[in-house]
């Protein structure tokens, strides 16, 4: 009679376990603010819907688009700035999947925020990289403040030290810009 019992209760409860495991979330269903934003981010499955339906469904953590580019030679591995709860973070998708996250340092026209190619000490360095510059009135190369690159292979935000490191002006991307 017990086995019978737990059978009818996995019967009823195992659908409703697989329909919410179906459900196609967002990614931002499980974001906090005060909490661990990153953390709440990485391994979600993304919508592939307009990004206005997205930021209108989540109002309560001031979700807002600030921009992406493409980041691999096939197109999957993204990288997608976001607002969330006053902040900005920086986030890795491959695909619809968030496979890292970051909190971006706050960035103005004296420190505009970038992503794209460094040199270090002069050398051209061979990965994509995101972060804050220094800006100086008339140089193409300005000195970074903080900086990631980003390993493709492991879909990681990978820290750089910024002695030596400049980065194009070019590659400037925010509104208060440094240009």
């Amino acid at each position: 009679m017990k086995t019978q019992i737990r059978f009818a209760i996995y019967a009823l409860v195992l659908p409703l376990c697989l329909i919410a495991s179906l459900y196609a979330g967002d990614g931002f269903e499980t974001v906090r603010c005060g909490a661990d934003i990153p953390k709440a981010l990485i391994g979600r499955k993304t919508a592939n819907e307009p990004v206005v339906k997205i930021e209108a469904r989540h109002k309560d953590i001031g979700l807002k688009d600030l921009g992406a580019d493409i980041i691999s030679d096939d197109e999957r591995l993204n990288l997608i700035f976001w607002q969330i709860c006053g902040d900005e973070y920086a986030v890795l998708e491959e695909g619809d999947v968030v496979k890292d996250a970051l909190k971006f340092p706050k960035h103005s026209k004296d420190s505009p925020q970038f992503d794209g190619q460094c040199q270090l000490n002069g050398k051209d360095l061979p990965y994509y990289a995101v972060g804050v510059l220094k800006n100086e009135e008339g140089a193409t190369m300005l000195p970074a403040v903080a900086a990631w690159m980003i390993d493709e292979k492991k879909k990681k935000f990978v820290p750089l030290q910024t002695e030596g490191l400049r980065c194009s002006r070019d590659g400037i991307t925010t509104a208060d810009g440094g240009k």
